[in-house]
């Protein structure tokens, strides 16, 4: 890495630690007039420009030799999920996000609703602090990226010390594409090494926006900080398998999103409910779909090495099945499979079966009908994931629609692999993003998918229109009526 292709905030201080007086708010305080300075020089009053920026980062990533080498660098770096789905995950992620990016206006003139006499403008937030986890230290911050710069704004990108390396190294091919676009790269910007809570604590209470993906404890400290946040909640989906399933395309389908990356997806299920009278015929399935049901003794040593002091067991998370099988004691059997289910009773709380796993592990319950199935999930996301998603697998729309209505969730899929569909997919209409709102349910201040929307500003040129007043009797009239005036 030369001087001129590495950001100077991506350079390490020189010896190999920190220094001791090393002062993270003084360091933020350069990186954000730097940042500044980059918005001042950026062409963000144009739209093209804007999207040829945009573009440009999302080059970055895409391109098929940095998307598998940052595949490769993530499993080095943290350790988590698998080099194949990382190279799916940099690609169709930030693929399907710069076409949602495209297709819409976010500076100048973006709405005009001649009838209702306004014309909307788009304007930036500022810069943005981007927290991003070690999950996907390579594509999270490439979509946070896309969209703060989309919306006119600069970046400045908080990394979990456990994926550092593979952000650096992301954020330094970002700034060689904006570069050569003819962009400032100082328009994205990564926390010097080694990055700790202090230096992230820093970034939030000092950038305009913070954007917080990951740790729900950084979640919590954002929305402390004073500065206006957004964060997300935990994932930890249930999935119904209704009695008119197609029981073979839902078992494909669920075991392609579980083992997506070893389940370090937020969107990964977590949990199967299956109504009685489809049960066994449903377990079959999984299980020629690659599962391995699990007997008694062996969900025993399973949770026996999953928890580990009240904390999931960082030697099964995300790891491949035949060394997750290795340590949790299963046979040879298991190792050759794609999964391990679990079946289970009743929902359990914190630290059991019903909580979020992050690894291989599948539990399965059995509902009597689908009120059973509903009670299930709901008491499931009791435990962790309330507001972030559920999904079902039916034929029956009336139920989908009757689990949408009475859960509180933002997201229910119907038919889908949820890790491939819940943050957005090229055969639905969800946007495409790498982190997911719960709403109040879940803390967090939106309630949809991350996008463009939430990194823009906007003003209202307001003229008149013909008079919109009803008269006393259109608004009272009903109430007169039931209840006199």
């Amino acid at each position: 890495m030369t001087e001129e292709s590495a950001p100077a905030a991506v350079l390490p201080p020189s010896g190999d630690g920190a220094p001791p007086d090393r002062d993270p708010e003084a360091i933020v305080a350069g990186l954000i007039d730097r940042a500044r300075a980059a918005m001042d020089a950026y062409e963000n009053h144009d739209q093209a420009r804007v999207d040829e920026a945009v573009t440009a980062l999302a080059w970055s990533i895409y391109k098929p030799e940095n998307a598998r080498m940052l595949a490769e660098l993530a499993v080095e770096d943290t350790g988590l999920g698998n080099v194949e789905s990382k190279v799916v995950k940099n690609s169709r992620k930030t693929f399907g996000t710069l076409r949602d990016l495209m297709r819409v206006k976010t500076v100048g003139a973006i709405e005009e609703l001649p009838e209702r006499g306004l014309v909307k403008y788009g304007k930036p937030v500022g810069v943005v602090g981007a927290v991003c986890p070690s999950t996907n230290p390579a594509a999270t911050p490439v979509n946070k990226a896309m969209m703060a710069l989309k919306g006119g704004n600069a970046v400045i990108v908080a990394p979990s010390p456990g994926g550092q390396k593979t952000t650096m190294e992301t954020v330094r091919l970002m700034r060689a594409e904006l570069r050569k676009a003819g962009h400032p790269e100082d328009l994205v910007q990564v926390l010097p090494p080694p990055v700790d809570k202090a230096m992230t604590q820093a970034l939030m209470d000092m950038t305009d926006l913070v954007v917080v993906t990951g740790s729900q404890n950084n979640v919590r400290r954002a929305m402390k900080s004073g500065t206006v946040s957004i964060g997300v909640g935990p994932g930890n989906v249930p999935v119904i398998v209704d009695s008119s399933a197609d029981l073979t395309d839902a078992a494909q389908k669920i075991c392609a999103s579980k083992i997506f990356d070893n389940a370090t997806s937020c969107s990964s299920e977590n949990a199967v409910i299956i109504l009685d009278d489809v049960y066994e015929a449903a377990v079959a399935a999984l299980v020629e779909a690659g599962g391995y049901r699990c007997t008694l003794h062996e969900k025993a040593a399973i949770e026996g090495v999953l928890w580990q002091g009240g904390v999931l067991n960082r030697r099964v998370i995300a790891k491949d099945a035949d060394v997750a099988a290795q340590v949790f004691g299963l046979p040879e059997a298991a190792g050759s499979a794609k999964f391990f289910m679990v079946e289970e009773a009743e929902v359990g709380g914190k630290h059991s079966f019903a909580d979020e796993k992050l690894s291989l592990v599948l539990t399965v319950y059995r509902a009597r009908d689908f009120v059973d199935a509903k009670r299930i999930a709901t008491a499931i996301l009791h435990v962790t994931g309330l507001g972030h998603s559920v999904g079902i697998h039916t034929k029956d729309m009336d139920r989908a629609r009757d689990l949408a209505a009475s859960t509180d969730v933002v997201r229910v899929l119907v038919n889908q692999a949820h890790t491939f569909g819940n943050g957005g997919s090229f055969d639905n209409a969800m946007p495409f993003t790498l982190s997911m709102g719960g709403g109040t349910w879940a803390g967090n201040t939106i309630s949809e998918n991350l996008n463009w929307s939430h990194f823009i500003n906007v003003t209202h040129l307001v003229t008149t229109i013909p008079e919109d007043r009803p008269g006393e009797e259109e608004m009272f009239g009903n109430h007169w009526t039931k209840y006199g005036r």
